[in-house]
């Protein structure tokens, strides 16, 4: 059972919008965006036999059924799924950009309580860094639980690309900066687009964007990204869980149709 390590950041999603903006920049401040991880970031991969040495990386996701989330936790030690867990929460409030912890974080909080291992690294599906008070859900998250989080998305929040974006090859990475939209002194590197998959035929693969959560650089939070790379254009923690958020609301869904329930009860 992981448990929150600072559970005055809890998601509150009763809060007005001004006291969850204050939160974020109170986590932002407590964020450590610098290395401070228990594993040697070199030799993380997904290698198929691995040692009890090997860091423990979680993936994180969720899927959504009528009015609740369905959140779930993929773990793996090299390229082998050691946990899958899930949690199944009320949502509180609508998506609002900017405030997603405040909509999924607590789901998020549920689904850890039932794992069994203790990763060493979370990677979540949305911003870290890259946010307009430097304290996206996998910053929020990893300040919670004062664990080395990423976060990974596929669409940028806000900050500026030293580069055009558009149809990189495989591989390739610029730095996402901050600008007039991110709480951070203009230039501060917040993250990177990364182009992890791409092919020659349309269409054209977009980047992710990466960028620290808590106790990782920009740059090995990249660099660990592309070490998590598979065959596909997600690293296979959040690719995996992703998948499971799925495999779980199917399972979610059948056994409200066999309780003979339904949305309007």
């Amino acid at each position: 059972m992981v448990t929150p390590v600072r559970p005055e950041f809890l998601p509150d999603p009763a809060l007005d919008r001004e006291a969850m903006e204050a939160l974020q920049c109170d986590i932002a401040a407590a964020a450590t965006f610098a290395d401070d991880l228990p594993f040697d970031a070199a030799s993380v991969g997904l290698d198929d036999d691995p040692s009890a040495d090997t860091p423990l990386l979680a993936g994180v996701d969720q899927a959504f059924l009528d009015d609740r989330a369905v959140s779930a936790v993929v773990v793996l030690r090299g390229g082998e799924v050691v946990e899958r867990s899930y949690a199944v929460t009320e949502l509180s409030i609508p998506y609002i950009p900017g405030l997603l912890a405040f909509r999924e974080g607590g789901p998020i909080v549920d689904a850890l309580a039932t794992l069994e291992t203790d990763p060493d690294l979370y990677v979540f599906d949305g911003s870290g860094r890259i946010h307009f008070r430097q304290a996206g859900i996998a910053t929020h998250v990893g300040v919670l639980f004062d664990a080395p989080a990423i976060g990974v998305a596929k669409s940028l929040l806000c900050g500026t690309p030293d580069e055009t974006t558009n149809g990189r090859p495989a591989g390739w990475r610029t730095a996402i900066r901050a600008d007039e939209r991110v709480d951070a002194p203009a230039g501060t590197i917040v993250g990177h687009a990364f182009q992890s998959r791409q092919y020659d035929s349309s269409p054209v693969i977009n980047p992710l964007y990466v960028s620290p959560g808590h106790r990782v650089s920009a740059d090995t939070a990249t660099d660990l990204v592309a070490a998590l790379g598979g065959d596909y254009k997600l690293p296979e923690p959040t690719r995996l869980a992703d998948a499971y958020a799925d495999e779980a609301k199917r399972v979610v869904a059948a056994d409200r149709a066999d309780d003979g329930r339904t949305d309007d009860d």
